[in-house]
């Protein structure tokens, strides 16, 4: 199994040191033990656009595989989308893997003038197969060429999908590679039974075996239920999550992601690894650039 690290891209302190504290991190990812460098997409929040993102990880970064978890391909004009998309994958020298997710927050669709109804997997294949078609050389348009660059991945990137049930799964399995998972509690058995069910799907839709990825919140320190390192990811939640009413994110809070020692990480790295994992992508809840060195002591002397 590898392990990936997300960005700390949805960190209330993210810009305090402008984009030092982005670059920092790129190159710390890029320098450890991690398979990934991870970052996803919202609109109405304060997060660094993601494409833009995408070419400053590119340009910062030389070794480490650039996971979009996730884009929302209905939120882009998916010819503009794919050419981005390509540029990046050129800037990174093939490195590009790309997640795409219908979203689960209306605000996002409103922001851009995006149609609420295309929230859904059918509205996202469709695009999806717009963008195949630019990635092939195909001509969508009545110009003289092809829209370009092509990209360096023959046929485009890698595609997950993310997903947190059968459904998706189902639909998913005729055009993308694998799944980009997420689990809230932890739940290794759920996991597995999601990753068995896409291990059927993309077989009856005579694919090759999906890629299989699942994500999670971290924090480290001790295992006191309310200790630092669970008021952490509280704090996280209460600010990542700001379209649900806070009581129920208060509700969540104690049972959501991981909080506690590297030894606590480790064994639940284990537990996904022991259902087939093929990569964890940890998410962070705090922009301090010396969690990224403390886990990768500990992926250096588990996974490599």
């Amino acid at each position: 199994m590898r392990v990936g690290m997300t960005m700390p891209i949805m960190e209330p302190d993210l810009w305090d040191k402008g984009a030092a504290t982005l670059e920092a991190w790129a190159r710390a990812i890029d320098e450890g033990p991690f398979s990934s460098l991870c970052f996803g997409e919202r609109m109405a929040f304060d997060n660094p656009e993601t494409l833009t993102l995408l070419g400053a990880v590119a340009a910062w970064t030389e070794r480490a595989r650039l996971v979009t978890t996730v884009i929302v391909p209905q939120l882009h004009d998916p010819v503009l989308l794919a050419k981005s998309l390509a540029t990046g994958d050129q800037l990174s020298n093939g490195r590009l893997t790309v997640g795409f997710g219908v979203g689960g927050r209306e605000e996002d669709y409103r922001a851009v003038d995006a149609d609420p109804g295309t929230q859904t997997m059918a509205g996202m294949a469709d695009r999806v197969a717009v963008m195949k078609r630019v990635w092939a050389g195909d001509k969508v348009t009545e110009a003289v060429r092809p829209v370009g660059p092509p990209p360096v991945q023959p046929g485009g990137p890698e595609i997950l999908v993310g997903t947190m049930g059968p459904r998706t799964i189902r639909h998913a399995s005729r055009w993308a590679d694998g799944l980009a998972g997420v689990t809230l509690d932890l739940d290794a058995a759920a996991v597995s039974d999601l990753f068995e069910l896409a291990r059927t799907a993309w077989r009856e839709a005579g694919r090759t075996a999906p890629r299989l990825t699942t994500s999670f919140w971290f924090a480290l320190g001790d295992d006191a239920p309310s200790g630092p390192a669970r008021s952490q990811v509280h704090r996280h939640l209460r600010h990542y999550m700001n379209w649900i009413p806070v009581e129920f994110v208060d509700a969540m809070a104690p049972t959501t992601g991981f909080a506690g020692s590297e030894a606590g990480l480790v064994d639940v790295l284990r537990t996904f690894e022991a259902v087939g994992a093929d990569e964890v992508h940890l998410i962070p809840t705090g922009s301090d650039v010396e969690q990224v060195h403390r886990v990768a002591d500990l992926v250096a002397k588990n996974w490599t």
